[in-house]
């Protein structure tokens, strides 16, 4: 799978895990210098707070259009530490 957006392939693997239409990448699979910290958060009741990143590419930026679960709650370990995107980022074979 890959995750792109403005042409530029963010993450690359082929060990995502799916939750909720979403695909959690590795964190090693994905271009960090892409990301950059956010304040911005949120919870879910059943995986925890969420952190999240601004996507930039070539000076655009996409605010808020990657996050991940540090600490999941038991139901979402399999995600943790995992990298998401939405807002416009696609994901594709």
């Amino acid at each position: 799978m890959k995750a792109i957006w403005n042409n530029c392939i963010l993450a690359d693997s082929n060990d995502t895990v799916v939750v909720d239409g979403n695909h959690y990448f590795t964190q090693d699979s994905v271009k960090t210098e892409h990301l950059q910290p956010s304040d911005h958060s949120s919870t879910c009741p059943w995986k925890g707070t969420a952190k999240y990143w601004n996507v930039v590419v070539d000076g655009e930026v996409n605010e808020n259009a990657a996050w991940s679960y540090p600490k999941t709650k038991e139901a979402a370990l399999h995600i943790q530490g995992r990298v998401a995107f939405w807002k416009g980022v696609e994901v594709v074979e």
